[in-house]
């Protein structure tokens, strides 16, 4: 019984596996998965038809069509590829200066003793006197200009330095001389100051002043620094408004 039953599967394999082409079968007008091979006969008969129809363009001819990207290119004669833009302007150059060369009769000028003088390109008003070495030589000589050194010399006059002038003291208290006679920082209080509201008093007069140092001698006319009657000096340094004696003293060290 095993044997008829594996014979009938077999027969029944068989008969559901698809049938596969003979590679090497002789041409039947059927091509391998390609459809009828007479078809591909066809369509390439036809596609060389149609190119030999279209005559190749002449040697030197350039296409209307333009490359993708913007360049130029073109053909020489014989399908050659042209001369770059570069070549093409070396090229020009060289025919200019051969041309140049050859059709100039002056020839180049060489530097020689012999050659003529340049000629002078002068304004319809000339040059001034002063440019003019003629115009000078004419008008001066070493005997005039050596009586001139001598009035010169005789015009002379050395000017002798004088004491400066001293102070009379009626401009009012000297805020130098006395920036220099005291040592102590600002900030730093020497005399004592009484009353209230003294911080409101000293902003609000020293707004009137237009600098530090206005307010310091109007400080220390009014009997500063000992005595503050206008509230100049709140802190007691004797400096009023923020007046700042450092500068000075600088100035004097050197």
């Amino acid at each position: 019984m095993r044997f008829p039953l594996c014979l009938v599967a077999l027969v029944a394999l068989s008969a559901c596996s698809p049938s596969i082409p003979d590679s090497g079968a002789p041409n039947t007008g059927t091509g391998v998965g390609f459809g009828s091979y007479d078809e591909y006969l066809a369509q390439q008969r036809a596609r060389e038809a149609a190119l030999a129809g279209n005559a190749l363009p002449p040697a030197g001819a350039v296409s209307d069509e333009a490359p993708a990207d913007g360049s130029i290119t073109t053909v020489r004669t014989g399908g050659m590829p042209a001369a770059s833009p570069s070549e093409q302007l070396a090229a020009d150059a060289t025919a200019a200066l051969t041309q140049t060369s050859t059709g100039s009769d002056d020839g180049v000028v060489h530097a020689s003793p012999s050659n003529p003088a340049p000629v002078t390109v002068t304004t319809a008003t000339g040059i001034s006197d002063e440019n003019d070495f003629n115009a000078v030589g004419n008008a001066r000589s070493i005997e005039s200009d050596a009586a001139l050194i001598e009035r010169n010399r005789a015009q002379y006059q050395v000017v002798q330095p004088t004491a400066l002038p001293s102070r009379s003291g009626a401009t009012g208290p000297n805020i130098v001389k006395y920036a220099l006679a005291t040592k102590h920082p600002v900030g730093t209080q020497i005399y004592t100051r009484v009353g209230i509201n003294k911080q409101a008093k000293f902003q609000r007069n020293c707004a009137k002043y237009p600098s530090p140092d206005k307010a310091q001698i109007d400080f220390l006319a009014q009997g500063g620094p000992k005595r503050d009657k206008l509230g100049l000096d709140p802190d007691g340094d004797g400096y009023a408004c923020n007046w700042d004696p450092r500068p000075f003293r600088a100035a004097v060290g050197g």
